[in-house]
């Protein structure tokens, strides 16, 4: 396998950047998907994982060896903003559809529901089970819901 790349480094790049590619590729699926924002952003939230393994980009940012080079850490960084711009982005088409209160802050919430779904990988793999993962998912999306319109709610 080493002789298709320049070294382990350069290995460890493209393998890196393959994993931020497909969580992209998982959420955008999910995020651009027809409904509402906040049936768009459930679905990002509960679809199937495999919880106790982790997130395979956030998990990275454990490696000190990923952390230490930017080469490695830019596609972590990257898909994690990333992420939280098209979060934002997903909650203001909610708010601009009337489906979301006009005072929610979208970029602030993004970085929210990012922090939220990390923390709750990583309760997850210290209590060995699911549950703390599916409590914090659970748990933002019952705030998401309390910023749901009147309008949105009768739709639902």
């Amino acid at each position: 396998m080493y002789h298709h790349f320049a070294g382990k480094h350069d290995l460890a790049l493209t393998a890196i950047r393959r994993t931020a590619e497909e969580l992209r590729a998982a959420a955008e699926a999910r995020l651009s998907a027809p409904g509402t924002a906040l049936d768009r952003i459930t679905a990002y939230l509960r679809r199937e994982r495999d919880v106790l393994k982790g997130c395979p980009v956030g998990g990275l940012t454990q490696d000190p060896d990923v952390m230490a080079d930017p080469a490695l850490r830019a596609p972590v960084d990257d898909t994690l903003a990333w992420l939280r711009a098209r979060l934002a982005q997903v909650l203001e088409e909610g708010r601009a559809a009337g489906e979301l209160d006009p005072r929610l802050d979208p970029p602030a919430t993004a970085a929210t529901i990012v922090a939220v779904l990390q923390s709750g990988y990583v309760l997850a793999r210290a209590s060995g089970t699911a549950d703390p993962f599916e409590q914090a998912v659970s748990g933002v999306l019952a705030l998401l819901t309390a910023h749901a319109t009147a309008t949105a709610r009768r739709r639902a």
